[in-house]
């Protein structure tokens, strides 16, 4: 296990929070980049749960990969798609391309900030459980 490595993901992870949480707050924020760092913030978090746990993945922008992997350590990474978190892959590299524009609704910004936080919450939780202090 890569305790520091893991507690760099997660600061990445926060970083990608903090900047869709504060873009949220402008006149008129950019929804589309709220919701692109909201799918990183969601990704780093479940790369650091691996990486802590010394389990390898490839590399992927896939939340339901990602979740897949996380639940072969611990099942219960499973309640994740309860959350949705696997709907977010959708504003992942995809969102980025002419072909793919779309700019999502403030409602839709506001719960990907949810689930974010959401799983968030979780990993920290297993995390937790497991001795690890980020």
């Amino acid at each position: 296990m890569n305790r520091e490595s893991a507690r760099n993901w997660i600061r990445k992870a926060e970083n990608d929070l903090k900047i869709g949480k504060d873009e949220m707050k402008t006149d008129n924020p950019a929804t589309d980049a709220v919701c692109f760092h909201m799918q990183q913030c969601v990704e780093k978090y479940l790369k650091s749960y691996l990486i802590f746990n010394s389990k390898e993945f490839r590399r992927t922008h896939d939340i339901a990969e990602l979740i897949d992997y996380c639940s072969e350590i611990n099942p219960e990474f499973q309640e994740l798609y309860k959350m949705n978190a696997d709907k977010l892959t959708k504003y992942s590299v995809e969102i980025r391309y002419a072909e793919e524009l779309y700019f999502p609704s403030i409602e839709e910004a506001e719960e990907a900030i949810k689930i974010a936080e959401q799983v968030k919450d979780f990993v920290l939780k297993k995390l937790k459980a497991e001795g690890f202090e980020p």
